[in-house]
């Protein structure tokens, strides 16, 4: 049975118990976890278990598979406790929604430009876009916009769109329902100011770069 994701039931969740399933070498596996692995653009929590660093999560179908130090101790069938650096969490989930915002705001003013990639840190939120000209041109239109989701605190629903098949989406009434499996805040109020910057880089392709102001 794959790993109980519980990033998705409350991703405010900064610590918990958990059983380890299987370990081989320095990877093991859990039977519930908070630790977000790298998946659709979105950077990998980081954190520890059972008091060893996490060095990478990796997600293998519906599995997460943790890789630690090799001087663990960890034994298959013991109770670990897992811990969350919640501000990374935060201000990924943060720049993630402001990202999902933008990307929306872009398809709904923009005639749905064709987005080319995607990358969410705890530092910075970009996406790139296939674009005949300078993006910026785009810009007092989806700040303004953003601003205006942002400040009216929107309630954010996330939930499974196939549970079976655990695919998400998140939905703010009356703006959007979209695909996504990250982890996300409660309210858009949660993002706080935020800036873009463009960067061009080439042969059509342009990228808008998103930081928490």
């Amino acid at each position: 049975m794959a790993v109980k994701k519980l990033f998705w039931e409350d991703p405010y969740l900064k610590s918990i118990s958990a059983t380890i399933t299987n370990v081989t070498g320095q990877n093991i596996t859990l039977n519930q976890t908070i630790i977000y692995a790298f998946s659709g653009g979105q950077q990998s929590d980081s954190g520890s278990i059972g008091d060893f660093e996490i060095i990478e999560a990796k997600k293998e179908n519906l599995e997460i598979i943790y890789t630690l130090p090799e001087n663990h101790t960890l034994q298959k069938g013991q109770e670990v406790g897992v811990l969350i650096d919640w501000e990374k969490r935060y201000r990924i989930m943060k720049l993630h929604f402001a990202a999902e915002i933008i990307l929306e705001l872009m398809y709904q003013n923009f005639n749905r430009p064709e987005k080319i990639g995607a990358n969410i840190t705890s530092e910075k939120a970009r996406i790139d876009f296939y674009w005949n000209g300078n993006i910026t041109e785009t810009f007092p239109v989806i700040e303004l916009k953003a601003k205006e989701l942002i400040e009216a605190n929107l309630s954010i629903h996330s939930h499974f769109s196939d549970e079976e098949t655990q695919r998400r989406c998140w939905e703010i009434h009356g703006f959007a329902k979209v695909p996504c499996g990250g982890t996300h805040i409660k309210t858009t109020g949660e993002i706080g100011n935020i800036k873009l910057k463009r960067v061009n880089i080439g042969g059509g392709k342009e990228r808008i770069e998103i930081y928490l102001a």
